[in-house]
C-alpha cells in the first residue's frame, strides 16, 4: 500500500494550495480518507476526513469554511483544497486511509490503517 501526498509549498498568508494524495495497492473505495498535520514541536492533529462514498466531510474547527476535502474514487485520489491560509496552518500534512464499510469518519489518528509520507506547507505572514 502506498499513499503519495503532494502539492505542498510556500505560500503567503491569504493564499491557496491544493494538496493531493494518490493511493495504490488498496481498494480505495473501501477506505475513508483523512488529512492530518504536524507542526514543529506539536502533536499530529486531525484536519479533515471524508467517507468512502465522498459524503460526510468532517473538519477540525479551525479550518472549517477555509478547507475542503474531496475525493475521486476513479482516480484513487483524495484532495484538500486550502484557502485563506494562515501562518498557523504551517505544518507537514499527511493523508491517511481508514478501512471501514460504513459512512462514518474518524478524527482519531489511531484508527487509520495507512499513512502517506507527508508534504510540507509553509505559510508566510
Amino acid at each position: 500500500v502506498q499513499l503519495q501526498a503532494y502539492g505542498g509549498g510556500l505560500v503567503q498568508a491569504g493564499g491557496s494550495l491544493r494538496l493531493s494524495c494518490a493511493a495504490s495497492g488498496l481498494s480505495f473505495s473501501s477506505y475513508a480518507m483523512g488529512w492530518f498535520r504536524e507542526a514543529p514541536g506539536k502533536e499530529r492533529e486531525f484536519v479533515a476526513a471524508i467517507s468512502w462514498s465522498g459524503g460526510n466531510p468532517f473538519y477540525e474547527d479551525s479550518v472549517k469554511g477555509r478547507f475542503t476535502i474531496s475525493r475521486d474514487n476513479a482516480k484513487n485520489t483524495v484532495y484538500l483544497q486550502m484557502n485563506s491560509l494562515k501562518p498557523e496552518d504551517t505544518a507537514v500534512y499527511y493523508c491517511a486511509a481508514d478501512f471501514r464499510s460504513n459512512l462514518w469518519v474518524s478524527k482519531n489518528r489511531y484508527e487509520y490503517d495507512y499513512w502517506g509520507q507527508g508534504t510540507l506547507v509553509t505559510v508566510s505572514s
